[in-house]
């Protein structure tokens, strides 16, 4: 990999995670990529199941694909992310019958007390080294049996990126580049054990419903083949189902 720095007379490092930098070229690519387009997103709405007439929050929506594939199933779909570009690019995809808000999950979300039935946040957590606040206004905005839904990079991927290898059990963040259009953008990522994933669920309220390591769709396999054997055959991402616990009093 090359160091990302630009050509300039200062030598200016790049910012990570910079998505308006790269909406569209990512976006596009997010469509019809073998991990979202038939792995992830696929995997995210078979667990999400049946969603007609649910309200759900979108929380890291990007260009808005989840968003669309929501708004299809019959939910009442709000997207939120913290990228200017991002939403934009979801507004002219699916406005005005979803509305999108731009904010950062570690601040106060811009909605009230249980607004949502269900949250579903599609690797989005793995950018965040503390969960706490994230997850404690996901749980705000639930309510009472809400449901959350997560998908991450698989802790055992995370890993096993940098060597020598981190403590498995310690938070830790790890950098690689993305190449969109011939340009590379600098990522950042956390990782976590498991354990403290599912320490930081508890503690913000919620209730394990299920974890599960799904497979990309059958017809990947032909489309994709390469991908398909990887994602068949190795830990890719992990998927949480979650419920609101009865936490607080008015639940």
């Amino acid at each position: 990999m090359t160091d990302g720095h630009l050509n300039t007379e200062a030598s200016v490092e790049p910012q990570v995670n910079d998505y308006d930098a790269f909406a569209a070229a990512y976006s596009a690519d997010n469509d019809d990529s073998l991990a979202n387009a038939y792995y992830e997103r696929p995997a995210m709405l078979a667990l999400a199941g049946d969603v007609a007439s649910r309200s759900i929050l979108d929380a890291g929506c990007g260009s808005g694909s989840l968003s669309a594939a929501l708004h299809d199933r019959g939910a009442t779909v709000t997207g939120l992310d913290a990228s200017a570009g991002m939403v934009d690019l979801a507004k002219r995809r699916l406005s005005p019958a979803v509305e999108f808000h731009v904010a950062d999950l570690n601040d106060l979300l811009p909605f009230d007390d249980g607004r949502f039935d269900d949250v579903v946040a599609s690797l989005v957590l793995h950018y965040i080294e503390d969960w706490t606040p994230a997850l404690t206004e996901m749980r705000r905005v639930l309510r009472p049996g809400g449901r959350l839904f997560a998908s991450i990079d698989h802790p055992i991927v995370a890993y096993t990126i940098q060597e020598p290898r981190p403590d498995y059990f310690a938070t830790t963040s790890y950098e690689f580049e993305w190449e969109f259009g011939g340009k590379r953008v600098p990522m950042r990522f956390w990782r976590k054990s498991l354990q403290q994933m599912l320490d930081a669920f508890a503690s913000a309220g919620f209730r394990l419903t299920s974890i599960t390591e799904p497979q990309p769709l059958p017809e990947a396999r032909d489309l994709h083949p390469e991908g398909f054997a990887h994602f068949s055959t190795a830990p890719g991402f992990l998927f949480f189902a979650l419920e609101t616990a009865p936490k607080y009093l008015n639940d």
